[in-house]
């Protein structure tokens, strides 16, 4: 699909997110295209390194929430495991070949909790990063609520996800969601030589270490992101969400004093 660009080249697969009137705000069907081109690289022996970037300076508003509100009227367990966005969450978290990351722009919600999946993530130095889940009357997703206080530590997790407030690439740098942050014209070369090193090493040795690295913890990504998914799921068709979205499209402050 037009919207999300693929491309194989020397050992590299490079995902673009492109749909840069919407700053890339992610819709089901991108969710579909990520899934079938990370699906595709796992099965493709010539492809030794994943990047994903986003296109005309920007990463990813987050999930599209006009098509999200539209798809959102299902029950929670009723497509579980192969919904559009389970199909991604499981490939991105599970993809045993390196992944990297260039984010321009702003990334918001998935656009940075899918980040936490990737082995390394560049910046430009314009870059600006939110999870506003809160704000919407949601939760985190992802896996996110686990990996990004292992990354960041709890306190640094908690500012991020409770207030849902935008920070600044040195920020995301500070608190390990970041590699390196790079002048923004810079950053697609810089990434795309990374992806190429990678690309160029032994793959089962990349695959064992990546693998190795994955199994610390005592709770798999796969069981914190169906609990996550369950929380996430009832509260999308709670009022608060309700409010968040219907003060979206209206220009407003969402009112939550009205719930408890």
């Amino acid at each position: 699909m037009d919207d999300i660009q693929v491309e194989r080249a020397g050992g590299v697969m490079t995902i673009t997110l492109a749909r840069p009137a919407k700053k890339n705000a992610i819709t089901v069907a991108m969710y579909q295209a990520m899934a079938d081109a990370l699906g595709d690289a796992q099965e493709d022996k010539a492809v030794r390194a994943i990047l994903i970037r986003g296109s005309e300076g920007n990463f990813s508003a987050g999930n599209d929430l006009e098509d999200f509100k539209k798809h959102s009227s299902k029950p929670v367990d009723a497509d579980r495991g192969v919904s559009p966005v389970s199909q991604f969450l499981t490939q991105i978290s599970s993809a045993n070949k390196p992944l990297v990351a260039a984010v321009p722009g702003i990334a918001v919600g998935v656009g940075v909790t899918m980040l936490l999946h990737c082995d390394l993530v560049y910046a430009a130095d314009t870059a600006k990063f939110s999870m506003p889940f809160t704000q919407l009357g949601l939760c985190p997703e992802a896996a996110s609520t686990l990996l990004l206080p292992r990354i960041a530590g709890h306190q640094n997790a908690a500012e991020k996800f409770l207030l849902g407030e935008p920070f600044d690439a040195a920020e995301a740098h500070r608190i390990g969601i970041v590699n390196r942050v790079l002048p923004a014209a810079e950053l697609d070369a810089f990434a795309a030589k990374q992806a190429a090193k990678l690309a160029a090493l032994p793959a089962k040795s990349l695959r064992v270490t990546k693998a190795l690295m994955k199994q610390a913890g005592d709770v798999s990504v796969a069981e914190r992101m169906a609990e996550e998914g369950q929380h996430f799921g009832e509260m999308l068709r709670a009022p608060e969400a309700r409010e968040a979205m219907t003060a979206f499209f209206e220009k407003r402050k969402p009112d939550f004093s009205q719930f408890d």
